[in-house]
């Protein structure tokens, strides 16, 4: 029996037992990590480029970084010297965030499948088949024309990123739905579905799964047995552009759930009964990112306006704001020590000072200073006039993809052993320290 015991001890204290991580750290998705990070203006420890835009954001366990590309691989890379363990091929992008738990990668690709690998080795555990993945589409889609043909998203740049919790695996899906599976077989545990496409990124705190939908609702479900608990209605779009939906994956803290809208309002919404606590304004500028809490602030950024917020939690009062002219964040802020570090659609990464509510420092990608300029005016606000000139449904995906060549980071940094991780749209994960 004794032999038993040590065999068992040793293989749960095992490295591939040893650590997890997932989205924002935890399943709370705080966005907050130990350690002090990179309070000095950070260099490149090791860069690595891949096939394709990286918007996936990075996942670190035992001394491996996993990283999703749109060059279909997921890739497992030393975390020290940036060199390639092994990857592995799906049929289509990898924008999912890659958890691992008990040894496994868990993720999801456009190709409508989820996957377990093993996280030493890359080989397929197992893999489940989704009723088909799809971008957002709505009619009239940003005011583009023409007004009465569907339009898939091509702001709609994340797939969700699963959670792993309780021996389970959970995440949304463009299928609507959002799933539970035994995260050791695959086997379907529950699934709910919402009514439109589930992009977000599942929050589980106290048994209880938080997630938003496209079809403008914010869910609130018992994570053991998919049953919904409340649901919270976001607004609605007066103009009938289409300005609706949860992108945004929420953080929760000290009993409250916050999260992004693209009604342009970040909302704290009670974790137990689904009530508003307050909601705060952007004035037109979507929440894409997720916020992250710490010490009874709440930190995020905009879209449109560009701005880094700092909010009280308790009251939604802004506290302060860092405006970064325009350029739209979509990668969500990580918090270490006093710093929260962010990139922003002009290819930098930086990093804010929360004490002094000031840049500390600025890291430009590869192709953001081979390309920033191009579309950049003099006073450094983002010249959609020129990418966007006409303003056509065609023209709208061209133009995305060209602000996207400034190498773009839509990705969340991770943060670890006093460096940080992030990926570009540029191709590249960069490791600063």
């Amino acid at each position: 029996m004794k032999i038993l015991f040590w065999l068992a001890a040793a293989v749960l204290c095992s490295p591939a037992f040893a650590q997890e991580a997932m989205f924002r750290g935890a399943p709370q998705h705080s966005g907050v990590y130990a350690g002090a990070g990179v309070p000095q203006v950070a260099k490149i420890k090791w860069q690595f480029h891949t096939g394709g835009q990286v918007l996936s954001s990075p996942a670190i366990a035992n001394g491996i970084l996993y990283v999703g590309s749109s060059d279909h691989f997921l890739y497992a890379l030393d975390l020290v010297a940036g060199t390639l363990k092994w990857k592995f091929k799906t049929e289509s992008r990898i924008t999912s965030s890659p958890a691992v738990s008990g040894g496994l990668v868990y993720f999801g690709s456009f190709d409508s499948n989820f996957y377990a690998v093993d996280a030493a080795t890359g080989k397929e555990k197992w893999r489940f088949k989704t009723a088909g993945e799809r971008r957002f589409a709505a009619k009239h889609l940003h005011g583009a024309e023409p007004a009465n043909e569907t339009m898939p998203d091509p702001f709609d740049f994340f797939l969700s990123s699963p959670v792993v919790w309780n021996g389970a695996v959970y995440f949304g899906s463009g299928d609507t739905n959002i799933y539970a599976l035994d995260a050791a077989s695959g086997a379907l545990k529950w699934k709910f579905k919402t009514g439109d496409v589930v992009h977000a990124s599942p929050a589980i705190s106290e048994g209880t799964l938080f997630v938003g939908s496209w079809d403008s609702y914010f869910y609130a479900l018992d994570a053991a047995s998919g049953k919904e608990k409340w649901r919270f209605k976001t607004g609605e779009d007066p103009e009938i552009h289409n300005q609706v939906g949860i992108q945004s994956s929420a953080a929760v803290a000290d009993g409250v759930v916050y999260f992004g809208c693209r009604d342009s309002n970040l909302y704290a919404v009670d974790a137990a009964t689904g009530k508003q606590r307050w909601s705060f304004s952007n004035k037109g500028s979507w929440v894409i990112a997720s916020p992250a809490v710490l010490d009874g602030k709440v930190y995020f950024g905009t879209s449109d306006t560009g701005l880094f917020h700092g909010l009280d939690a308790k009251s939604g009062a802004d506290l302060f704001s860092v405006d970064f002219k325009h350029w739209p964040m979509f990668s969500s802020p990580a918090i270490a020590g006093d710093l929260a570090y962010f990139g922003s659609h002009l290819g930098k990464l930086y990093a804010v000072s929360l004490k002094t509510q000031k840049v500390a420092w600025t890291f430009e990608t590869e192709n953001s200073q081979k390309n920033g300029a191009t579309y950049t005016k003099a006073d450094g606000t983002p010249n959609y006039e020129g990418v966007f000139s006409d303003f056509f449904y065609d023209d709208m995906v061209s133009g995305v993809q060209q602000m996207m060549s400034v190498g773009a980071i839509l990705s969340t940094p991770v943060v670890a052993d006093g460096a940080i991780y992030v990926g570009s749209a540029d191709g590249n994960v960069y490791a600063l320290r």
